[in-house]
Parts: structure tokens; C-alpha cells; sequence
């Protein structure tokens, strides 16, 4: 039986056991929506903006290991729904994204809401597809769902003219894919294994550096086991943060323009550096040539070949899957150490000497205060109140880097924030797709009262499907990193960094049917965070009205290699 591209598209979506479809209506997609409306096992979720659709599929995706699904329109739907794709490709976060197109036939035409949709999302997809004849349809959508999936993941665009969800032809969906030109590597070299064995025991001032590829392979536990094995400092990325957890003494902290003094003097000094899934990135190393000054061996370890000395060179490359390759990387390690002294024995006594040496600066120490908030406070708070248990959802800013110092995440997939891209404004749809996800689980976005305004309508979305996240928003009236750069580079110049005109939170919260609170005391931060995380059933709004002068420390200039930071305003 002859079925229409509409209901062949909605079937390969139960198919690949899709259970949230996050999506925007408009013409090119409506037979798509009609055959949405016609069954009960793809729920679809309406929001407000097509850019928070893909923002919630990509949040969903990160906090849940599926991939995230996301449907908009052609034209503006599809130009939209742009900074989310890119977003989650800078992250290599497995999606698909359907987009509507124009009529075959008015492809081309200037029709009424066509735009290049393949040109123009080619450089922020992982691929993308324009399917030409509705027989390709299933094929095409299986082979998006096992790129987005595998290898180094990331988003996947399929465009489908309208005529194509009208067509019909007979539906089967392919129980599996072969692409001849599209064959990742999976396991690791055995001998570069072994040679990074013999390196890593050889090693007096070893380092593990773990960045979002252990998180999106779910290596957590074999990264953990490694550095436990090895009794070696780690430290995690932004987008690693969680793989090993945080309340280890082990940790070292977050690496990098903001990571901490100990680390970053770790980074640099260690003898050999163990990098998994991670891509030596200008947020982290800082300046290349700076880091490169220290001699040191570098174990890189990643499943794409194209990351590995992109930055930094290293002496010894595995390309694989990185929970493959710790496995088979464990297993050697104990094999060599078999009757002798296991690794963690090994006297790096010097070395954490000298490390704890470095962690007695206590460089996220900050000035508390009874009359004005501090950012970090709230942060600390809610870890406390929360029991580092909670998904925490952030913007970009000031408030994100408080949230990756302050809240010690000891789980891999809890922390849901935009890293490569940057993007503000993803806070809000990202702790919607996290409770869709794990509806149980306590979902608390950190956000900032410039980074809140740019999807802010999504408290709409939160109203009509009852989300009850918890939203911190540390408002300090200013665009904070930017007036942060202002003052350490630009001589104070504070040029359009001012937050004016700003809306009552409280009451725009309860406009769109919340609970809105404004905390301006230090005293009632702890009070605010109790009562919110007690309404279980409510979106909370928490205005928490803070220091304007805070800045983020410690901080390595750009340009300036990973041991040349400030650690304070004594340092400008």
C-alpha cells in the first residue's frame, strides 16, 4: 500500500524510536504536520521561536544520549533554526533537523519562502540532504540518523520540497546503512597503544586531560578508572566537565581563560599529557607557541583524525572511539604492570607537592559581602541545596563561567551549555529539552538578564506543557563578559555594555503564568533557592540582583599563554 512522503517521514521517526519532536509550523511542512496530528507516539512540541526548537533537540540530545529531532519550515523557519544548528555542530552533538522546502518545481524561482537551505547551512552541518523523489525518503532519513550518530557525531540536515510529503510510494524502512565513503574509525591502533603505555610509564608529572568527547562517547567511567588507576591530576573541559567528577582531589579544575591556577600551572608543567576527546581549542592552551615552550610528550587521543595537531603538535596520535581505546589502553596498562608495582604506586610525590603548592593560592577565592550578592554565592547555594545532583542548563557569560567554577559536577551529561559557539540565549529552550528528557530530574538554568531577553518567549513554551524549571538569573545590569573585556583591555571604556530598560522579571514571569521572585539580600539567597526548589510543579523565575563590579577569576588574556594569568583586579 502506497503511503504519502508526510506519513513515511512521521513512520521513520517511530522507526528510529523518536519520542519528542521539538517543532515550528508553517506552508512547506503541513502535510508533515497533518500526519504529526494523526498519531500519539511522536509527541511534538510547539515553541515559540524555530532557533529554541533546535536548542531544545540539541539539549535534549546532550543530557540523554538520543538524538535530538527538530522540524521547521522552509525560508525564515529554516534561517532561524541556523544559530542552533551551528551551535550544536561547534559541539559535536548527534540531531537531525527536518527542514520544508519549496516545490521541486519552484526550486530555484525566488518562491515564496525558498532559501538555499543546503547552501546555506553546508558549513554548520555534519551533512545535509535535499530529498528529490519521495522513494529516497526512508533511505535518507536512516542515513541522517547513523551520521548523526556516529563517528565524531553532530547535526544532520534533511530538506524535503513539499510535493515529496505529498508523494506517494510504498514505505520500508532499512534495517541498516552501509556508505562507502563514510567508514569512522572505531578502535584504536594497538601499537600506538602500546607505545602511549610505555610513555605514560615512564611519566613522572603525568596529566589527563579530558575534554566533550569522553561525554559524548559515555566514557566517563573508563576515563575515571584511568586517572584512579594512574593517581594522575585530571582536569575537564568546559564541555568535559562531569566525565571525572569534581569532589575527587584528583580534579584539578576547569583548564584554560578561566580555568583555575593549578591546572593551567599543571598544564603546562606536566611531563606527559594524556588528551582525550578533547582539541587543545584557544579557550583552553591559550597561546600555541607559549605552550608549546615546555617540553612534554602529548598522547592525543580522539575519533577524528582532522582534530589531532590541528594546534598543537603531538608525539603520538590514536584515532578511535575513546571509551575503545581507554578500554584497550587499560587493559595494556594493567598487562605491563602485572606483578610489579600497579601505576598508582609510581612516586609522583613531587609532583603533587608542587601541585598542592599551586592549589594553596585558592584562586576562586572571592570576597563574600551582607550587603550586596555575589554571583558566585548563588552558584555555590544552589550546588549546596541541590546536592551537585541537578542539570544545570546555562547561557554565555559571566554566569556560565561562575556556574562551570562553582557548581562541581561529579555526573557526565549534567552540564547543558553552548561551548564552541558560544550562543546566548540557549539557557531557557536548553533546560526544555532537558526535562523532556529526564522529567524527574531537578532542571535549573543559570542564566544573565541580557543572555534571558533573547529567547525569553520560551516561557510561553513552559506554560502550555507545564515545565517546571528553576531559572537563576544573576543580574548585574550589565552585558557582563563584555564589560569585563572592556575593563581589563579597552581602558574602562564601557561602550554599549550597559543593560538599560530593563523589564520586572517578577512580573513578566507571572505574565506568562510563573512564580517570579527578586532577591537584592545576600541573607535571603538560601531562603529564595529552598522555596523555589520546593514548588515542584512551577516554573520559578529568581532574580537575584548582584554585584555589578564582579569579575570572573582567574583569567588568561587572549593571546597570552596558559601561565600568564590574572588572578584578580590587583593584577590589571
Amino acid at each position: 500500500m502506497d503511503i504519502s512522503g508526510a506519513e513515511i517521514l512521521v513512520r521513520c521517526l517511530q522507526e528510529e524510536k523518536v519520542e519528542h519532536l521539538f517543532g515550528y509550523p508553517g506552508g512547506a511542512v503541513l502535510y508533515i504536520y497533518d500526519e504529526i496530528f494523526k498519531q500519539d507516539k511522536v509527541r511534538h512540541i510547539l515553541v515559540r521561536h524555530e532557533q529554541a526548537a533546535v536548542h531544545a533537540a540539541d539539549a535534549y540530545s546532550r543530557s540523554s544520549n538520543k538524538t535530538g529531532v527538530c522540524i521547521v519550515t522552509s525560508g525564515p523557519g529554516l534561517t532561524n533554526a541556523v544559530t542552533g544548528i551551528a551551535t550544536a555542530y561547534m559541539d559535536s552533538i548527534p540531531m537531525v533537523i527536518v527542514s520544508g522546502q519549496v516545490p521541486t518545481h519552484a526550486i530555484g524561482l525566488d518562491a515564496f519562502q525558498e532559501c538555499d537551505t543546503v547552501g546555506i547551512t553546508r558549513p554548520c552541518v555534519k551533512h545535509n540532504f535535499l530529498v528529490k523523489d519521495v522513494k529516497d525518503l526512508a533511505m535518507t532519513m536512516k542515513k541522517a540518523f547513523h551520521i548523526a550518530q556516529s563517528g565524531r557525531p553532530g547535526p544532520v540536515l534533511v530538506d524535503i520540497p513539499k510535493d515529496i510529503t505529498r508523494d506517494r510510494c510504498k514505505f520500508e524502512y532499512p534495517k541498516e546503512v552501509s556508505l562507502r565513503s563514510y567508514n569512522p574509525v572505531v578502535k584504536g591502533h594497538l601499537g600506538q597503544i602500546k607505545k602511549a603505555v610505555q610513555m605514560i610509564l615512564l611519566a613522572e608529572r603525568p596529566m589527563v586531560y579530558s575534554g566533550g568527547g569522553v561525554i559524548l562517547s559515555n566514557a566517563s567511567d573508563e576515563l575515571t578508572e584511568l586517572v584512579d588507576l594512574l593517581g594522575a591530576p585530571c582536569t575537564n573541559t568546559l564541555m568535559g566537565l562531569g566525565a571525572y567528577k569534581a569532589s575527587d582531589p584528583k580534579f584539578l579544575g576547569m583548564p584554560g581563560m578561566h580555568g583555575t591556577y593549578e591546572c593551567n600551572m599543571a598544564m603546562q608543567h606536566c611531563d606527559v599529557l594524556i588528551a582525550v576527546g578533547a582539541r587543545f581549542d584557544d579557550r583552553v592552551i591559550g597561546n600555541p607557541k607559549h605552550f608549546a615552550q615546555n617540553p612534554r610528550k602529548i598522547v592525543h587521543i580522539d575519533i577524528d583524525p582532522s582534530v589531532i595537531a590541528k594546534r598543537v603538535k603531538v608525539d603520538l596520535p590514536i584515532v578511535g572511539d575513546v571509551r575503545e581505546v581507554l578500554r584497550d589502553l587499560l587493559a595494556n596498562l594493567k598487562e605491563s604492570t602485572a606483578g610489579a608495582a600497579k601505576p598508582s604506586t609510581r612516586p609522583y610525590d613531587a609532583w603533587w607537592k608542587q601541585i598542592t603548592e599551586w592549589r594553596g593560592l585558592n584562586c576562586l577565592a572571592y570576597k563574600t559581602s551582607t550587603e550586596v550578592i555575589k554571583p558566585q554565592s548563588v552558584v555555590e547555594t544552589v550546588w549546596r541545596l541541590t546536592n551537585g545532583d541537578a542539570f544545570v542548563t546555562s547561557d554565555v557569560g559571566q554566569h556560565q563561567m561562575w556556574a562551570a567554577q562553582y557548581y562541581r559536577f561529579d555526573k557526565p551529561r549534567r552540564w547543558i551549555n553552548s561551548g564552541g559557539l558560544g550562543t546566548m540565549g540557549v539557557g531557557l529552550p536548553y533546560a526544555m529539552g532537558v526535562k523532556f528528557a529526564n522529567p524527574e530530574a531537578e532542571v535549573i538554568c543559570i542564566t544573565g538578564e541580557a543572555s534571558i531577553q533573547m529567547n525569553i518567549q520560551e516561557l510561553s513554551t513552559c506554560q502550555q506543557y507545564r515545565i517546571p524549571v528553576k531559572i537563576l538569573n544573576l543580574n548585574n545590569r550589565y552585558l557582563g563578559m563584555v564589560r569585563q573585556w572592556q575593563e581589563v583591555e579597552y581602558g574602562s571604556r564601557y561602550s554599549e555594555s550597559y543593560m538599560d530598560s530593563l523589564p520586572d522579571f517578577v512580573k513578566l514571569a507571572e505574565s506568562y503564568g510563573h512564580v517570579g521572585m527578586r532577591i537584592d539580600n545576600p541573607a535571603d539567597i538560601e531562603p529564595a533557592i529552598r522555596e523555589a526548589l520546593a514548588m515542584k510543579d512551577r516554573l520559578v523565575f529568581m532574580d537575584f540582583i548582584t554585584d555589578q563590579t564582579e569579575n570572573v577569576w582567574p583569567m588568561v588574556q587572549s593571546g597570552k599563554g596558559l601561565t600568564e594569568m590574572l588572578l584578580g583586579a590587583e593584577d590589571l
